[in-house]
C-alpha cells in the first residue's frame, strides 16, 4: 500500500481486501460515488467501525487486579498477563510487585516472590511455570495414592 500511496484510485480498489465480513458488508453498502477519496474512505471507515478500536489499558486496572478466593493460579496468572499485555509503556517492574501483591496472601508463591525476590519478568514467569509443575506433580502424586492396586 505505501508504493502506491499516490494513487488514491487504486488504493481505493485495494483496501476492501484487507477487511472481514462484517467490514465489507458495509463497505459493499456503500452507495455508488458517495466517496471521492482514499482519506474519505479511511474517515467513513473509522467513523462506522471506532467501537472496534482497542484502547489501551491504564496501569491502575493492572494494580486492581487481585486473585479471586478458590481461584487457580493458572487463572489469576492468564488473566493478569492478557491485562499486562494490554498496557502501553514499560512497566516490567510494577508487574513483578502488583503481579505479587495481587496473590491472595496466603498463598505460598507470594510467600516465596516475598522471600526470595525476582528482578525480571522473566524470573516472574519463570517463578510462575515452577511453582505450578510442582502444584501438577503434587497432584498427580495424590491421584496415584488414591489409586487402588
Amino acid at each position: 500500500m505505501t508504493v502506491y500511496s499516490k494513487d488514491e484510485a487504486l488504493m481505493c480498489k485495494v483496501f476492501p481486501s484487507s477487511l472481514g465480513l462484517i467490514a465489507m458488508r458495509w463497505f459493499d453498502g456503500l452507495k455508488a460515488e458517495s466517496i471521492n477519496s482514499f482519506h474519505e474512505l479511511t474517515q467513513a471507515f473509522g467513523s462506522r467501525f471506532v467501537t472496534c478500536r482497542r484502547v489501551p489499558r491504564s496501569l491502575a486496572s493492572l494494580i486492581s487486579l487481585n486473585m479471586q478466593e478458590g481461584e487457580s493460579l493458572k487463572t489469576y496468572s492468564d488473566r493478569y498477563w492478557e491485562l499486562f499485555n494490554e498496557i502501553e509503556g514499560d512497566f516490567d517492574d510494577v508487574a513483578i510487585s502488583t503481579f505479587t501483591l495481587g496473590l491472595l496472601s496466603e498463598h505460598d508463591l507470594r510467600k516465596s516472590l516475598t522471600g526470595k525476590l525476582v528482578t525480571s519478568v522473566g524470573q516472574l514467569m519463570d517463578r510462575i511455570d515452577k511453582y505450578k509443575r510442582v502444584k501438577d506433580d503434587q497432584q498427580q502424586g495424590k491421584r496415584k495414592d488414591k489409586v487402588i492396586p
